[in-house]
This record gives structure tokens, sequence and C-alpha cells, in this order.
């Protein structure tokens, strides 16, 4: 698909970067976990810088996101892209356009001097799998992911 365009996310897209994550919550079976508000997203997107998002779109549709973050490698010496969350609507999928995304990704990766590009993929995720091995990805069976969610980690904060 060649029509595809891409833009940053500005604050009055809160909204509309909720929808697209409430939507990626249900594909992934985990709509309960879902606490982000509008508000939220407002505060850590675009107060704090936390994140960034790119849009996808599709004859002026927004049809994709994908949000993004600076993470560092002290390996590599210099930082590295991280993406947190990449979502495009059912009926846009097999159109070109997360090959597209991820090419716009790693451009930027590639123009800010990154050491690398990296992601998560749920286990059973097998057409997200596939598709990340047909781009070349390399799965790092070795590493597990670790959490401290937000009871464990004020208790953990408290303890100190």
């Amino acid at each position: 698909m060649s029509n595809i365009e891409f833009r940053p996310a500005e604050r009055a897209d809160a909204g509309l970067i909720l929808g697209f994550i409430k939507e990626l919550a249900a594909y992934e079976r985990m709509e309960n976990d879902v606490v982000a508000t509008e508000e939220l997203l407002s505060e850590w997107l675009f107060d704090k810088q936390a994140a960034e998002v790119m849009f996808a779109i599709v004859e002026g549709k927004e049809v994709g996101f994908a949000l993004y973050f600076t993470n560092f490698s002290t390996f590599l010496g210099r930082a590295g892209l991280y993406l947190e969350d990449i979502y495009i609507t059912p009926e846009y999928r097999r159109r070109g356009i997360g090959t597209a995304m991820f090419k716009r990704l790693a451009q930027i990766a590639v123009k800010q001097g990154y050491g690398r590009f990296e992601w998560a993929c749920l286990d059973w995720n097998t057409p997200s799998i596939e598709f990340y091995e047909k781009l070349g990805a390399e799965p790092m069976s070795e590493w597990t992911t670790h959490r401290l969610s937000r009871d464990t980690l004020l208790k953990i904060a408290k303890d100190s």
C-alpha cells in the first residue's frame, strides 16, 4: 500500500490514542488491565514527554498507532528505540501498513543514531511473531522480562 502517511500525535489526540489502546487490549485479551485515561495520556505523553505516538493514516483516516520511547544499552553505550505498542485496525491489516510503520520506526532509530530497536510480544500471538520474523527480527529467548507492578512497587519503595 503506497498511500500510507504518518503523523505524530498531538495533545488533542489523547482520546484517539486511548481508543486504539482499548482495541489493542481487547485483541490481547487484557481489557481489564487498561486504567489509562485521556488525562493520564495527555500528562505523560505531552507534558512529561515520556513516550511518543505515531499514527498511520490511510485516505485521511488514522488506522493504526505506534507508541515508543528511548531506552539505553549500557553494553552499546547508546540509546535504543523501544516499541511499547503497535496496533492496526483489523480491516486495514495485511495491506503493508505494519511493514511501513516498522520501516518508519527503523528510520527514526537510524536517524537518531540508536543502537537497536526492540519490543516484546505475547508468546501466543503467532500472527505477530511470524510478521516480526519476516522482518528479520530475532527473538531474545534467553531473556525473561520481569515486572514490579504498582502495588509491589509501592511496597518495595515504602520498605526502603
